[in-house]
């Protein structure tokens, strides 16, 4: 497992990044594909979920839409145009980040 801080400062690339390539998901499904993706190294609490993906909507930087099914609503997340053209610009700022604390650190990425 990793540090729930190094986690906290990455949610929202994480959750932006997903959401560019999966279109539209919901909140339990983001935690899924999650730890599908991580291999189960990388657990999202709802605690920690919900959150932010509240503060990207506030942001401006999602939408959301209520499906009913059956008895229960699920309330799917999207990005707007603004959420998309983010995605890029924070994988950017994010890959030149691994680089520089790679060069700090002096250590090589594990790919």
């Amino acid at each position: 497992m990793h540090s729930t801080e190094l986690l906290k400062g990455t949610l929202q690339m994480i959750i932006l990044k997903l959401l560019a390539d999966e279109g539209k998901m919901y909140g339990y499904e983001i935690t899924q594909k999650v730890k599908e993706l991580s291999e189960g190294q990388m657990v999202l609490t709802e605690g920690a979920l919900y959150p932010t993906l509240h503060k990207l909507e506030a942001e401006g930087l999602l939408l959301t839409e209520k499906v009913a099914l059956g008895k229960r609503v699920r309330k799917y997340y999207r990005l707007t145009e603004t959420g998309q053209s983010s995605v890029l610009k924070k994988v950017d700022e994010f890959t030149d980040f691994i680089g520089l604390m790679s060069r700090v650190l002096q250590i090589k990425p594990a790919l």
